[in-house]
């Protein structure tokens, strides 16, 4: 497994990282296990998780990916393995969960809160990688990287980064941490994927000049880009078939990734998988690793036979011919998530 640096820290993650956010809801415990176990084996030595997880958002299994990934790490030497997690924030009500009676900002009193849990949770003395999980362009950017900055000087965490955090707050963010010499977000976790590169606009030439590292989340655009919404399906039992099934929050999420451009550019990009003779979903994966501000990509997995799929993707090389053939699909289908 390729092995490649977050940001400007001393910190090397393998290529593929294993995301958590459905062990505890769609997963048990002995499923999440078995994921993590055998992604391990093949060589994923990075895991991300989150408090708020797992999804979608419910008090009666808030906390509990963490629960579950820090017994998990009790199994494996802790040094050996480098683990994500966030501090919830604000999501226009998409994270709506009892954490600290309802409140999620940056503030120096409940980042300290968090982390507190966190580490109880994880059953570990520090964290790898802590961030901030939803931007708070409310709260003052000084408070949160000096409180972020005496946590790493603590030995609690190692280094910080963001998560779903735009181009005005990644570079807010940097200017408050150069001008009071606090510790700097070496990592940005956005959404992106061959279905949805809307993070090419602005951010990637911000990750290039800055040297932040992307952790893409949901490179398989939700499920979307393994095939298995194709002609009005909904398998039971898949996410999006869950938020169908769900409140209305979690049902408008769904034509956000299952609509008509982003099925068109699935069933192209099918095509192109089918000439390399690999999986839909390993060739979307490894097409996110080809761009250069990308570190690790981060993959969900709710069975080992998903895993199988994409584990190929971590030395799948794309020729400059079929990126060029990529792009003229993706761009007949600008932003088909919305």
């Amino acid at each position: 497994m390729e092995q490649r640096r977050l940001g400007k820290s001393g910190i090397f993650v393998s290529n593929l990282c294993c995301g958590t956010m459905t062990f505890g809801s769609q997963n048990t415990e002995a499923e999440a296990f078995a994921i993590m176990d055998r992604a391990y084996d093949a060589g994923i030595d990075f895991f991300d998780t989150a408090e708020i997880y797992p999804v979608p958002p419910d008090p009666k299994w808030v906390n509990r990916t963490e629960e579950i990934v820090g017994k998990w790490l009790k199994t494996k030497p802790r040094d050996a393995i480098i683990i994500a997690t966030k501090i919830v924030g604000p999501s226009q009500g998409w994270f709506t969960a009892p954490i600290r009676s309802g409140k999620s900002i940056h503030d120096r009193h409940n980042i300290v809160r968090a982390v507190e849990g966190s580490l109880r949770r994880l059953q570990t003395d520090y964290i790898d990688l802590y961030q901030t999980h939803w931007a708070e362009h409310g709260a003052p950017y000084e408070e949160t990287m000096a409180a972020l900055t005496d946590l790493k000087d603590q030995g609690l965490v190692r280094i910080v980064g963001s998560s779903n955090e735009n181009a005005w707050g990644t570079m807010k963010a940097e200017a408050v941490s150069a001008a009071h010499g606090f510790t700097r977000y070496e990592t940005i976790q956005n959404n992106y994927s061959i279905v949805n590169r809307r993070f090419e606009d602005a951010l990637a030439e911000i990750c290039r000049r800055e040297q932040i590292s992307l952790l893409p989340f949901s490179p398989l655009g939700g499920g979307v880009c393994t095939g298995k919404y194709q002609d009005g399906a909904f398998p039971e039992g898949a996410r999006f078939s869950n938020y169908m099934a769900a409140g209305p929050r979690q049902q408008a999420m769904v034509g956000r990734f299952v609509n008509e451009k982003s099925l068109h550019t699935v069933a192209e990009l099918k095509v192109l998988a089918d000439e390399l003779n690999v999986p839909l979903a390993a060739l979307c994966v490894a097409w996110s690793q080809q761009n250069d501000f990308v570190a690790s990509t981060i993959f969900g997995a709710t069975s080992l036979d998903q895993l199988e799929e994409i584990l190929p993707a971590h030395d799948l090389k794309i020729s400059d011919e079929m990126m060029t053939k990529i792009d003229e699909i993706t761009g007949k289908y600008l932003y088909p998530l919305g």
